[in-house]
């Protein structure tokens, strides 16, 4: 902290923060009134339609489930039934006999995934700061830059990071998944929490300023606890977006059993002449359950995060 901080601007710094959480509640309560807008048939079309987008979502995940349930040798039998005596949960323990490592490569995805998050975010957090806050000039090509590098599909890449990984000595390392992962993912973390920076009052930062405190300090101790719903969103979907981007990037980089993830262990679900879809479908399952313990948790600033500046102020 520096000296001069606890001036006599931390009361208005004190009122500027309780008027920004007020904020808050006032965008719930606005979020209430144009619910109330709604009449009762446009409510059932809105709650219809979700019904329905939600059924496309989840059909897939309820299905996989119930293939999971069944018998190999009955996955594919005619007429399809929705319901047999011979289902039972015997695959989710075979799973484990199949594919020895299965419980490695489960750490191994949510490993690459947790350190491809802290990785972006290290970069996310300083970079978004300052595009939402300075003025230099290249501000905008280097935006239109970073959101360029999301038009090239990893594939096209690959040669050349696979030559350049090799230079470095990454391959066959964690660091051949999580380095490349994370250079994908930093751009759209940056124009996401951009974003949301932009929205937190200057007034805040300027009345810490006025105290004393350094441009460190102000983003450590007054931008970044405003800023956590917005964090939290930005965190949660580069997990997710690094959880689902290794395949590619494990078959092409790794040949170590001890290093592969999850996406690219499942393929020893296949065998020479066969595929055991049953068990396939449960280490599916199994594997989504650390992406789904996420949600639960941070659900709640989740959906702050994502409806922050949604209304019109």
């Amino acid at each position: 902290c520096h000296k001069g901080f606890d001036g006599g601007h931390v009361i208005s710094y004190f009122f500027i923060t309780l008027s920004h959480c007020t904020e808050q509640s006032e965008r719930t309560i606005q979020t209430k009134i144009i619910m109330e807008r709604f009449t009762i048939f446009q409510k059932i079309l809105l709650y219809l339609a979700i019904a329905v987008f939600m059924t496309f979502i989840l059909l897939p995940f309820f299905e996989m489930f119930m293939a999971s349930l069944r018998p190999l040798q009955h996955l594919f039998r005619s007429p399809y039934q929705f319901w047999s005596d011979d289902m039972s949960f015997q695959a989710y323990t075979d799973i484990w006999d199949t594919v020895p490592l299965l419980g490695r490569y489960i750490f191994n995805s949510v490993f690459l995934a947790t350190v491809t998050t802290f990785l972006c975010m290290s970069f996310v957090i300083p970079a978004a700061y300052s595009f939402a806050r300075f003025k230099f000039r290249g501000k905008k090509i280097s935006l239109g830059l970073f959101l360029g590098v999301n038009m090239f599909a990893g594939a096209v890449l690959l040669i050349p990071l696979y030559k350049l990984l090799r230079s470095f000595g990454f391959l066959n390392t964690y660091a051949a998944m999580f380095v490349p992962g994370a250079a994908f993912l930093v751009p759209t973390g940056i124009w996401l929490l951009k974003a949301y920076l932009e929205k937190i009052p200057i007034e805040l930062e300027e009345s810490a300023w006025i105290d004393g405190a350094s441009r460190m300090y102000i983003l450590k101790r007054v931008v970044l606890p405003l800023a956590v719903p917005g964090l939290i969103v930005v965190a949660v979907a580069t997990f997710i977006g690094a959880y689902a981007q290794q395949f590619l990037f494990a078959i092409t980089f790794n040949q170590k059993r001890e290093f592969m993830p999850l996406p690219a262990g499942i393929f020893e679900f296949i065998g020479y002449q066969s595929v055991i879809w049953n068990q396939m479908m449960a280490a599916s399952l199994v594997g989504i359950i650390p992406v789904l313990i996420i949600f639960l948790f941070l659900q709640k600033y989740l959906v702050e995060g994502l409806t922050k500046g949604a209304l019109k102020q």
